[in-house]
Parts: C-alpha cells; sequence; structure tokens
C-alpha cells in the first residue's frame, strides 16, 4: 500500500505543479526536492544519531542492570494481551514499553531510538522477513495513536499566542488520545483479518532466532544498597527544587552559602551577554500547574539516567564500557532510514508545494461542511499525517489569526496533540528493519487519526463552545 500511496503524492503532484506553474522558481517543486532531500539527511537523520547512539547506550546499561526485565515484568499482564505473538522475557517487550512510556511523557525524538530498538528486537521474532508481522503492526498503531499525557507543544504555542487557559487542552487531549489508542489496537485486529491483508508466505524463515539471553543480574550487597539509596536521596531533594517556586531555590542556595560559591565563579567566568532591562528582571510567578508540568517533563530523562547509572554501579556493571557497546549500532540504523526518509519527505514536499494540497482542501472543503468539521481546521486534519514540521506551522498559523474563535484554536491545538505524524513513523520505522510490505499499518494508523480529530472536534465543542 505505501507504494502506491507514495506514487499517488508524487504524481499528483508533478501533474498539479504542471498545472498551475509550480515547477520552478523557488517556491517550485523542484527546489521543495532539493530542500527536503538535504534536511531528510542534515536535519532529520543526522540529529537522529546522535540520539540513537546516546539512547542505544542507555539501554544497554538498562538490560545489564536488570531494569527492562524489571519493566517488562512489571506490565507483562497489559502487554501479554496487546502483543500475543511476543514471550513475555523477549527484550521487545520492554523495549516498547520504553518507547510508549516516552511517548506519553512527551519526549519527542527521545523516544525514536527507543522504537528502532522495539522493531529490531521485533523483526527478530518475524518470520516473515519483508512483511510486517502483527506485533510490529499494533506496535507501530499505538505509535501513531500518540497517547499523551501532557501535550506541552501545543500549551507553549498556545501560551506564545497570548491565548489564556493553555493548561485547559491536557485532560481533553488525555481524553483524545485514548480513544485513539483504543481505535489503533482495535483497528489492527480488525484489518488484520482482511483477506488483503493476510500473511504471505514470501520468504518464509523455518527457524527463528532466539533472543540473546542476557546474565542475571548480580544482586545488589548491602553496603551498595546503602550508597543507592543515599544517591537517590540526594537527588531526589536536588530534583524536588524543579517542582517548586524559583524563590525556594533561591532561599536554599542562600541558607547553604551556595549562592556565594555561585556568585564568585560567574565573576570569574567570561562577562555575560547584556543585561535584559530592569522591567525584565522582576521574576515572573508562574502558575503551580505549569511549573509541576514543565518540571516533571524536564527530569524525566534525569531520572531515568540517575536510576540506570546507579542500579547498574549497584549491581557491578561496567557502565561505561557498556554504554559504549550498546551505542556503536546507533549510527548504523540512522544510516538504514536515510533511503527511506528522503523518499518520503520528497514525495511530499512536491505533494505541498506542488499546489495539490489546496485543491484537495477545495474538494473537501463542501463534504467536510456537511458533517459538521469545521473548514478552518482543514489544514491541520490534512497536514498532520504527513509532516510534523507543516502542521505544526498550521498550527501556528491558526492562532495567530484573530478572525478564528478561541474555541477552533483550542481545538487545533487538541488536535495537534492527539495525533501523529503516521507517514513519517511508518517510514522510519519500517525502513529501519527493511520492511517492505506493511500490510494494514497504514491503514489502522490512518484510522486512529480520523478518530482522534473528531474527538478533538467533539471535545473542543463541549468544552470550549
Amino acid at each position: 500500500m505505501l507504494n502506491y500511496i507514495w506514487s499517488f503524492l508524487l504524481l499528483s503532484g508533478l501533474c498539479a505543479a504542471a498545472l498551475l506553474g509550480n515547477v520552478s522558481g523557488e517556491t517550485g517543486i523542484v527546489a521543495a526536492i532539493l530542500s527536503k532531500s538535504k534536511a531528510a539527511v542534515m536535519d532529520i537523520a543526522l540529529p537522529l544519531a546522535g540520539l540513537m547512539i546516546f539512547w542505544l547506550g542507555v539501554m544497554r546499561v538498562m538490560e545489564k542492570a536488570g531494569l527492562l526485565e524489571l519493566a517488562a515484568r512489571l506490565l507483562s499482564p497489559i502487554m501479554r494481551r496487546l502483543f500475543p505473538e511476543v514471550p513475555a522475557d523477549h527484550p521487545a517487550m520492554s523495549a516498547m514499553i520504553m518507547n510508549l512510556a516516552a511517548n506519553m511523557l512527551g519526549l519527542g525524538n527521545s523516544a525514536t531510538p527507543l522504537g528502532l530498538k522495539a522493531m529490531t528486537h521485533l523483526q527478530e521474532l518475524n518470520p516473515h522477513k519483508n512483511t510486517a508481522s502483527n506485533a510490529m503492526v499494533t506496535f507501530l498503531a499505538m505509535n501513531t495513536a500518540a497517547f499523551t499525557l501532557v501535550p506541552m507543544t501545543a500549551i507553549n504555542y498556545l501560551n506564545a499566542a497570548g491565548i489564556k487557559g493553555a493548561h485547559q487542552i491536557i485532560m481533553p487531549t488525555i481524553l483524545a488520545t485514548a480513544c485513539t489508542v483504543v481505535t489503533a489496537v482495535v483497528a489492527a485486529r480488525l484489518y488484520g483479518r482482511l483477506p488483503c491483508f493476510a500473511l504471505q508466505a514470501d520468504d518464509l524463515v523455518t527457524s527463528l532466532p532466539t533472543a540473546d539471553g542476557a546474565p542475571a543480574a548480580a544482586t545488589i550487597t548491602p553496603r551498595r544498597k546503602f550508597w543507592l539509596v543515599a544517591l537517590f536521596v540526594v537527588f531526589g531533594a536536588c530534583a524536588t527544587l524543579e517542582l517548586l517556586p524559583a524563590t525556594v531555590r533561591a532561599d536554599v542556595l542562600r541558607s547553604t552559602g551556595l549562592s556565594e560559591v555561585v556568585e564568585k565563579a560567574r565573576q570569574k567566568a567570561p562577562p555575560p551577554a547584556p543585561a535584559a532591562p530592569a522591567a525584565s528582571a522582576e521574576p515572573q510567578i508562574e502558575p503551580t500547574w505549569k511549573r509541576l508540568m514543565n518540571g516533571g517533563s524536564g527530569l524525566a530523562i534525569p531520572i531515568v539516567l540517575v536510576v540506570t547509572i546507579g542500579v547498574g554501579l549497584a549491581r557491578g556493571v561496567k557502565v561505561y564500557e557498556e554504554f559504549v557497546e550498546g551505542a556503536k549500532e546507533g549510527f548504523a540504523v540512522a544510516t538504514r532510514i536515510m533511503p527511506f526518509l528522503v523518499a518520503m519527505l520528497a514525495a511530499l514536499a512536491v505533494f505541498n508545494s506542488s499546489g495539490m494540497l489546496r485543491l484537495l482542501e477545495y474538494v473537501l472543503r463542501p463534504l467536510l461542511s456537511f458533517i459538521g468539521f469545521p473548514v478552518e481546521l482543514l489544514p491541520m486534519a490534512l497536514m498532520r499525517p504527513l509532516t510534523g514540521s507543516g502542521s505544526l506551522g498550521v498550527l501556528n498559523d491558526i492562532l495567530l489569526r484573530p478572525e478564528i474563535s478561541e474555541q477552533l484554536k483550542f481545538t487545533a491545538a487538541i488536535m495537534y496533540g492527539s495525533t501523529e505524524t503516521t507517514f513519517y513513523v511508518l517510514a522510519v520505522y519500517f525502513g529501519s528493519v527493511g520492511i517492505r510490505r506493511i500490510r494494514h499499518a497504514l491503514a489502522a494508523g490512518l484510522t486512529a487519526d480520523i478518530v482522534g480529530m473528531g474527538m478533538a472536534v467533539i471535545l473542543g465543542r463541549l468544552l470550549f463552545a
């Protein structure tokens, strides 16, 4: 199916560009293809390589420390129902749990390396190496459903646009994404039973590779347990300051004398940038909800690192050596996905810059008006499954247009937070393991997107009308 979708994006865009005169020039399709092809490698794949190297190293340490096994064991009742084809003790289970947890916390690109690692493990269990397994489809459907606890990107854009009460989209986004996850799982199960999406014995592998059994992590001695608890207590006490008002941190530094040390260190440092005007020197009082959300989001990755390194050291793991060993495969994965990124982003660039997207909007307007879907949100509905940066630009445009009501602005923010760039996710994840036949993954992902958009419109009307 992806072959037909990709061909449609390219061919329809080329025809529209020739019809509307958008072939050459700075805004034409030729410039867009060259620009997006460069961006796919320089702005996405290479930065992703750094994230891959880092997170795969961290996951290697977590595996050796026994943390991934613990996470898989705690959530195994749920995961076994969602992925009955995956053995409960297989590394794919823990990798999927880490990826889904990172998505829920809104860690953005940091979740992608964890998902690619999960796909690698799922491919180990896949008997049809060129065709997506049911577990792969379900996993990617849940990724495109994008269950999110804190839609911080949408909240930040609402605040930047001067819209009050941006935090009000948190609960609607949670409700909308909960519906999309349920829809994604059900759709993946139902579509998988259709004859057109059935598995084919194209390259069946009779003997499945077994998972590399990691040696059991060593028990923690009482002495190491004491130092581990001490580390957690010290870090927890320091991290709590992230969740408290800024004045509390200033009082703690002043009472301990650390403020004088910091001030002397600053005096020896290079001269700072010119000071802001006196009016902006007054500390801004953040709302409690925003301070807790920002603090929690900022502490997510440090907590993972402290727990991983601390438990690893307590169990006698050579954390540096294991980190480097796990990180070695990061750049190779990023290199493998480059062709898939270039192919998909180039096709999307042609479809968007040719004017075909505007023609599609014009054709769909009567239908959307008939079913009650706000016409102003049509660009967001069409752009969101295709490209993240494009949909973010559409969201910003909607928020800054004075003629659009606040209800629709909140609805657009909920829609952005409750859906995902389905085509990008499928291209990157399947490309990383060489899957050519994606079966019903696209259908399940787009079904979840449609439900998410519909729920965003319904919740927007109920809560913000």
